[in-house]
């Protein structure tokens, strides 16, 4: 046998496209090449795989060898195909005599004939068990491969181990669950609401939008709570399900290291510095990569003194906010990355922070406020469901803890309401009020005739966009979720007004 096919994955965003490894060992000069639109990674492969066959005690055939990476159309990047490649020779030159139809292979080669990691592993791991064939990874991948319950996904260490498991004179390694499923975020349990004092409207501003997944903007000076605040909506948020946490899994498998195990099914919850690049944001590069608002999927995405973002920066915020994906294109690819994020923002009300204060510290003048404020678009405002002031709290109400205690709920008590709020929204429309389309809001939240003219009055003296009225009606059934009630009240829509009115205004 002088052709041997060989099936592997490639590594397309979280896509794990298959290909053909196709080795052909023929007659001619002795040679290695590798065809079918390779990257310098991959053409690298012919030195590992010619020193790994050597130190794994096999022959690499005196010939001309062939191997075509199919479809050729399809850019392949990585060192991913090394044990593919090292397995087709092996086969195509008779030193390996199995049938390999049923095994897909996934690894890098080290001179050694080790297996080394790979990223993006999950997602071709999942593609694996979707075509009903056995996957065979680096052992140093085991943990997130784990992570799909493919009962056929076997791991090695070395390429002289998969020749011996395939060959059958060794067991296979099967992958073992190595993520606890129903484990809760520790780190994140330790920050509680009960430890922050007052601002009881913003408690349950971020206990609605948790509810209901909705996108909340809080300004306030300096030092009046607001990231330590949006620290803790994590701990009121329920965890994400199996699905959820699988895909954020494939987002982050793609990184260097691969996904950490430990943080199965938890919120993620990102805060980048306020100078990224709309790459580092939102992902791209020249091998695109997914940004912090895909890290962010299903999770929350914190942006801290959002003024001083670049604008250009924010308004790429604008398209994902909406579709929750973000399309990157290159000139010989396109990728699309998952980014269903839910944005928590905190900003000043002028530049120097002390806008309104009481004690009359504040000396921006009008233009500068102005100014400051402008470096938000009222597009990506018009796109943040509530608005609230987080005002400076007073010493004595800081410092007086026993009264403090006694008033103020824990996360776990929220987290209760939250929780039972979302299962009300999955039971009738299997996702969160933040994703309902214009048919589904009307079905869900139909007004009486006294809230129809409260929204009409509201809407034109506030200038409600279409956009704003809809989110206006999102919120109103997030907070009749809260209440337990079937039916949208005025009272509920008085108050998702209350927090559109302080936007807006």
């Amino acid at each position: 046998m002088n052709l041997s096919i060989i099936n592997s994955r490639a590594e397309v965003g979280i896509q794990a496209p298959a290909v053909k490894v196709e080795v052909h060992v023929a007659g001619g000069l002795p040679g290695l090449t590798i065809v079918g639109l390779p990257t310098t990674a991959v053409r690298e492969a012919r030195d590992r795989v010619r020193a790994a066959l050597q130190n794994s005690g096999f022959k690499l055939p005196p010939r001309r060898i062939t191997v075509n990476l199919a479809p050729a159309d399809l850019p392949k990047d990585g060192a991913r195909f090394d044990l593919a490649i090292a397995l087709g020779i092996l086969q195509a030159s008779g030193q390996l005599e199995c049938q390999l139809d049923e095994f897909e292979f996934v690894g890098e080669l080290s001179l050694s004939g080790e297996l080394r990691p790979v990223s993006g592993v999950l997602s071709a791991v999942m593609a694996a068990k979707l075509a009903q064939r056995a996957a065979v990874i680096p052992f140093d991948n085991a943990a997130e491969a784990a992570l799909p319950q493919h009962p056929h996904s076997y791991c090695a260490s070395s390429l002289l181990e998969v020749c011996n498991c395939l060959s059958q004179h060794a067991p296979w390694r099967t992958l073992s669950v190595c993520a606890d499923s129903n484990s809760h975020n520790s780190e994140i349990s330790e920050l509680d609401f009960s430890q922050v004092r007052g601002q009881a409207l913003a408690k349950r501003a971020l206990e609605i939008a948790a509810a209901g997944r909705h996108n909340l903007l809080m300004q306030g000076p300096p030092g009046s709570g607001k990231s330590m605040l949006a620290q803790r909506l994590p701990s009121i948020c329920p965890d994400l399900t199996d699905q959820q946490a699988l895909q954020l899994a494939a987002i982050q498998s793609t990184l260097p290291g691969g996904y950490d195990h430990k943080l199965w099914r938890r919120i993620p919850f990102r805060s980048p510095h306020h100078n990224p690049s709309a790459a580092a944001l939102v992902g791209g590069g020249s091998h695109p990569k997914p940004g912090e608002i895909s890290h962010a999927h299903y999770g929350i995405l914190f942006l801290a003194e959002l003024p001083e973002f670049s604008r250009h920066v924010l308004e790429v915020l604008r398209e994902p906010l909406e579709s929750g994906e973000i399309h990157i294109a290159r000139a010989r690819s396109r990728v699309t990355y998952p980014s269903r994020f839910q944005l928590l923002a905190a900003m000043n009300p002028c530049p120097c922070g002390y806008l309104g204060d009481s004690n009359g510290r504040c000396h921006c003048s009008g233009e500068q406020v102005q100014r400051y404020r402008q470096r938000i678009s009222g597009p990506l405002l018009d796109r943040i469901d509530l608005h609230i002031n987080v005002p400076r709290i007073a010493s004595r109400e800081l410092l007086n803890t026993s009264a403090a205690d006694k008033a103020t709920e824990s996360s776990t008590t929220i987290r209760e309401r939250v929780i039972a709020a979302r299962e009300r929204q999955y039971a009738r429309r299997d996702k969160c009020n933040a994703e309902l389309n214009a048919q589904e809001l009307e079905q869900d939240c139909a007004l009486d005739k006294a809230s129809r003219q409260l929204l009409e009055s509201a809407s034109e003296r506030l200038n409600l966009s279409g956009r704003g009225l809809h989110r206006v009606l999102k919120v109103t059934r997030s907070i009749a979720d809260l209440a337990a009630s079937t039916e949208v009240k005025t009272v509920h829509l008085a108050e998702a007004l209350q927090y559109r009115q302080q936007l807006c205004g």
